[in-house]
């Protein structure tokens, strides 16, 4: 992630000390590709989509450890490395259509080199890409010229903006980098699943920038789906994956949980949520707001209103799910008034059902609208900032309270480093890390537990009522 270039620098001064063979980097933080490779040190940087690039890269030489030449290198797109003259960036790859990546098979097999992937949650991705091709109006570095094209133009005409603004919400590259959704078909996701689930895997996500996308590309092909409102979410495709997906053995039987994370408050309609609730209760399920204020939000450039969101939230709470409110302190715009309005909607999403709010700092992403503005100071040293922080704490505190006395299911990780008479643990469902006290248990085991103690805003102390699997 972009927010990891210290620990990527580290890894890569560790690994020349061992190695000759060259270093590969690739995610969101190469989105800036030459400040990527000065500050890692890593020898070529992997942009945007990656599959397609990596088979290029290991026919030329890359699988036998050696890094190919400048020669051949220059010719392969969405890569930069380091040439005899500076870095060289070749240019982004064409985003790739889905029956191409569809056709492209995740490994079930590597997931055991990782540790603790029994207890951890791990992500198998239904579709790729963003909807939402509105454009904020925020932004320092494009001024826009009211066209509306992004908003009311055709699918074809939301794609490009003519005053050059990145599509999406202001602070988010996701569009740029990986284009309008591309959805997997049913078996593919599945037989993905039942490798994992055969390896051990507890925890499952369907990773998706907005889950109710997945199928919506489906319904207007060959067209990009540029349109974030419609049409409506594809309920026989959704339902369909879900119901599949249900049918699984160890999920069938609780030996292993299904969950989503980020959906697009606007599609959330009555069928949505009761389709999600049927197959997905008790689970939770990320509503982004980021603002609190209609205007602002409209600004950013987000898809949904603060009240389509705070509606989304009771219809999904009434389905069963578990709802969390996500808000960002510090974007471009934030004023008092646009404080006062989130701190506002915070206690408001919480009274319609919210089970967490979740809190981020605005930091500016490389291909993003707002990639040239500062990042935000943190809330210690803004007092708009903290007046967000703090009602988003205080809210937390509330829902963490109510669970005192509750039980839930729980997954063993590992002894807890600062007091070896507890293990840690996560809840099946998510939410805060759990502490076990004296139960002989292995990684992988789940136990049901009854929440006892409120350790940190993000640690709780649970007793062992049973051990389930």
């Amino acid at each position: 992630m972009t927010s990891d270039l210290t620990a990527i620098r580290r890894t890569v001064s560790r690994w020349k000390k061992g190695s000759e063979g060259p270093v590969l980097i690739g995610g969101p933080v190469t989105s800036e590709p030459e400040r990527a490779l000065e500050k890692t040190k890593a020898d070529i940087a992997v942009v945007g989509e990656a599959e397609l690039t990596l088979n290029e890269l290991l026919e030329l030489g890359l699988s036998k450890s050696d890094s190919p030449s400048e020669n051949d290198l220059k010719n392969v797109q969405g890569i930069a490395y380091r040439g005899e003259a500076g870095i060289v960036f070749t240019g982004l790859r064409p985003v790739m259509a889905r029956s191409i990546y569809d056709s492209l098979v995740p490994s079930t097999e590597i997931i055991t080199d990782y540790p603790l992937y029994r207890s951890a949650r791990v992500y198998v991705e239904v579709l790729r890409g963003c909807s939402n091709y509105h454009r904020t109006t925020l932004s320092l570095q494009h001024t826009c010229s009211g066209c509306d094209l992004c908003q009311e133009g055709s699918l074809e005409e939301r794609y490009y903006c003519p005053d050059g603004i990145p599509p999406g919400c202001g602070y988010c590259s996701v569009p740029s980098l990986y284009g309008p959704p591309r959805s997997r078909f049913v078996n593919r996701v599945v037989n993905e699943v039942r490798g994992l689930l055969d390896k051990g895997v507890r925890r499952l996500v369907l990773s998706a920038p907005g889950f109710l996308d997945y199928g919506r590309d489906l319904l207007v092909e060959p067209q990009p789906l540029t349109d974030p409102r419609h049409p409506e979410p594809n309920y026989g495709a959704i339902e369909g994956l879900l119901s599949e997906l249900n049918k699984l053995d160890a999920i069938a039987e609780g030996k292993a949980s299904l969950m989503i994370e980020n959906i697009k408050g606007n599609l959330v309609t009555e069928r949505a949520a009761k389709v999600l609730g049927r197959y997905l209760k008790g689970t939770p399920v990320n509503i982004g707001f980021e603002t609190g204020s209609a205007e602002h939000s409209l600004r950013l450039g987000r898809s949904s209103t603060p009240r389509e969101n705070l509606t989304a939230i009771r219809r999904l709470r009434h389905a069963g799910m578990k709802p969390y409110a996500y808000f960002i302190h510090g974007l471009p715009g934030q004023t008092s008034v646009t404080v006062s309005e989130t701190v506002k909607t915070i206690d408001t999403s919480v009274e319609a059902g919210a089970s967490r709010i979740i809190l981020y700092r605005f930091q500016s992403l490389p291909m993003s609208a707002f990639q040239n503005e500062p990042g935000a100071p943190p809330a210690s040293r803004d007092p708009l900032s903290k007046g967000i922080q703090d009602a988003a704490r205080r809210a937390n505190r509330r829902l963490k309270e109510n669970l005192l006395g509750t039980e839930i299911d729980v997954v063993i990780a590992e002894p807890y480093d600062r007091d070896r008479r507890f293990h840690v643990a996560y809840p099946m469902l998510h939410g805060p890390v759990v502490l076990v006290e004296g139960v002989e248990v292995s990684a992988g085991d789940v136990f049901r537990v009854v929440v006892e103690e409120l350790v940190s805003d993000r640690i709780v102390k649970g007793r062992p009522v049973d051990a389930m699997f």
